[in-house]
């Protein structure tokens, strides 16, 4: 397994599971940033079926963490929007999954600290290649 991999591994097993999935967290993280999106949109970003990402909306908006419409653009398609309780979730997901990171930080020795601290802003960037489609 590469350290990639590992590093992958180890970010999913500090995120909380009592709430929230990783992919409702990530539709919703992803509504909260680029505002409401039309259901159909949603599903191959986050690399599950249409049917899939259909009943996670239902799951969201049964719990209160989004909420359905219609597209004013067009009445037929559907738009998703994340509500502020799916916001709060949003957050607290993040705060635990940010706390067990700096646990881990924490026991790092002060060289291993400012060498991963410098390669940050190319690990941003990298993000956003990974995030955007060639």
């Amino acid at each position: 397994m590469s350290t990639l991999d590992r590093l992958h591994a180890g970010l999913r097993r500090i995120a909380p599971r009592h709430e929230i999935s990783l992919i409702a967290a990530s539709t919703l993280a992803r509504l909260e940033r680029s505002g409401p999106q039309r259901l159909s949109d949603l599903h191959d970003p986050e690399g599950v079926s249409q049917p899939a990402m259909t009943q996670l909306i239902t799951r969201l908006e049964r719990d209160g963490l989004a909420t359905r419409g219609s597209d004013p653009a067009d009445g037929r398609a559907v738009r998703v929007a994340v509500t502020d309780a799916g916001r709060a979730a949003v957050a607290r997901r993040r705060g635990a999954h940010a706390e067990g990171v700096a646990r881990a930080f924490r026991q790092l020795s002060a060289e291993e600290r400012a060498i991963i601290l410098t390669a940050v802003p190319a690990l941003d960037r990298l993000s956003e290649l990974l995030r955007t489609p060639d």
